[in-house]
């Protein structure tokens, strides 16, 4: 059993507990991935980063066989539906969405991985998975907690929000709530006005999948049939995909090969993660699904979940004008008027606490740059040397990264002192967080980083005395080695400071 404490914030319960795995020989997470219908956006980047660096410390902390990290991709939706229509019209629907779904999967893997994330342990598809939906369904509707009805664009299986008596524990929204001035018609087709989508019939254009359910009499008697068996030629709903898949690779799968206490638990794992805005409606209904098809007093023991982002202020939006794919951050000039290297981009990230709003800048990007070029520069080889413990503490402590920066930053200024231990176990660290801690020297393709830090140095004391001839003779020098500076100000003493990077 390992002697670090790691403790998380809990949606849940609204307060920071300690990580107890059901079964410490395999710590299960799962977090809710893409769905596949575009170019992944920055603010997708972010949950991505967050639970890397979580899967990264629980590895660390239990051992990487120890941990297994499902995160899915959704391939089946109405958006990819549009998209696939809009961009293919000629070819057959179901052909048309799998070049989308394949070209935007592609493309989310490739902008993860520049991010320096690792694959996570599994990554389900949800069309791979329409089985174990099927299957969870008909259970709900054998425990009384689904029935299927008649929509307007055909028939629904439908979760029954008021068959669970503690709906709405994750939001803290109870029923009373939702439905306090719902104007519902007398012709909807929901018992209540926030029961949702299980399976939902599809059209002739649009995809589906022959789904057979056994119904109760009573709702044979509603829908006017004269028997039980019905077929039902549709697709699934957006929030049981999750619960099949996380039941499917967190504990049927594996299940023979957990431990007495994770039997004891069954059908529950340990973490669950994903961005702020899936709290309600699709952790809750999540929930709702798993709990009342396995009739277990929890999903997960932890639910963790990070904040939003917005760009230079604003919330991000097409209509603003700054919408931004990871894509467009890394491969064009059009955020800041150059590319972005993607390890800029993952610090920039955790440089603000994970559950905190954070706010995209171009001022956030140029500090982060700053930052992880001098760690770069004062890391040596790593070699079997151990990763920071404070780094780890601090980490262990919520993902406080923002108390881990101090002690990265110690460990350059001893590494830049010449103490060749400290350079090491900087190099293995920034590995650990997922950074190439040689970046910097290859960035600078030959060129002495030390000689342009004295340099650097020299010019900084030539404008402190007032030399601005001295100071700008090296500045023009730099220049023509293709070395840029950028003056700026300490956010905390306000005495100027430079940087530099190599021109493009």
């Amino acid at each position: 059993m390992t002697s670090i404490d790691i403790r998380l914030h809990n949606t849940l319960t609204k307060q920071r507990q300690a990580l107890q795995p059901f079964d410490p020989n395999n710590v299960r997470m799962y977090v809710c991935g893409p769905t596949v219908y575009d170019f992944a956006h920055i603010g997708n980047a972010r949950p991505v980063i967050v639970f890397d660096v979580l899967f990264r410390l629980l590895r660390h902390v239990y051992g990487a066989e120890h941990v297994t990290y499902v995160r899915n991709i959704t391939d089946v939706d109405d958006k990819i539906n549009a998209r696939a229509l809009r961009d293919h019209p000629g070819l057959p629907l179901n052909e048309a969405i799998r070049l989308v779904t394949e070209k935007t999967a592609a493309q989310f893997h490739k902008d993860v991985a520049a991010l320096g994330n690792l694959e996570p342990s599994v990554e389900p598809r949800a069309t791979d998975n329409i089985t174990g939906m099927v299957g969870m369904i008909q259970t709900l509707v054998d425990e009384g907690h689904a029935y299927v009805a008649a929509g307007e664009e055909g028939l629904e299986v439908l979760f029954d929000t008021a068959s669970m008596p503690d709906y709405g524990g994750l939001s803290k929204r109870n029923l009373d709530e939702q439905q306090a001035g719902a104007r519902v018609a007398e012709k909807d087709h929901k018992k209540n006005p926030g029961d949702f989508v299980l399976w939902k019939e599809s059209a002739a254009d649009l995809p589906g999948w022959d789904a057979e359910f056994t119904i109760t009499r009573k709702n044979r008697k509603a829908l006017k049939r004269n028997d039980d068996a019905l077929t039902i030629h549709g697709r699934p709903g957006w929030h049981i995909e999750c619960s099949a898949m996380s039941e499917r690779y967190l504990w049927a799968e594996i299940a023979s090969e957990l431990s007495g206490e994770a039997q004891a638990h069954a059908h529950q794992f340990d973490i669950h993660g994903g961005g702020l805005d899936l709290i309600f409606p699709h952790h809750e209904n999540e929930i709702a699904q798993s709990r009342c098809a396995h009739g277990t007093p929890a999903m997960a023991q932890i639910w963790m979940h990070n904040g939003f982002l917005q760009v230079e202020g604003q919330k991000m939006s097409k209509s603003l004008g700054n919408f931004f794919t990871i894509h467009e951050l890394l491969e064009t000039d059009n955020f800041g008027g150059r590319k972005w290297p993607g390890e800029v981009l993952r610090l920039a990230m955790l440089m603000t606490h994970y559950r905190e709003p954070i706010d995209f800048s171009v001022k956030r990007l140029e500090e982060a740059e700053t930052k992880l070029r001098s760690w770069q520069r004062a890391a040596g080889e790593a070699g079997e040397t151990q990763v920071s413990g404070e780094v780890v503490t601090a980490l262990a402590d919520d993902l406080g990264f923002q108390r881990a920066q101090p002690a990265i930053d110690a460990l350059a200024k001893k590494a830049n002192s010449g103490n060749v231990e400290a350079a090491a176990e900087l190099a293995a660290t920034l590995m650990f967080l997922g950074f190439d801690p040689k970046a910097a020297a290859t960035l600078a393709d030959g060129v002495d980083t030390a000689v342009i830090e004295t340099t650097v140095a020299e010019r900084l004391a030539a404008l402190a005395a007032k030399d601005y001839a001295k100071a700008d003779a090296i500045r023009a020098e730099l220049l023509t080695k293709d070395i840029q500076l950028m003056d700026y100000k300490d956010p905390d003493t306000g005495e100027r400071r430079t940087k530099w990077e190599i021109k493009s």
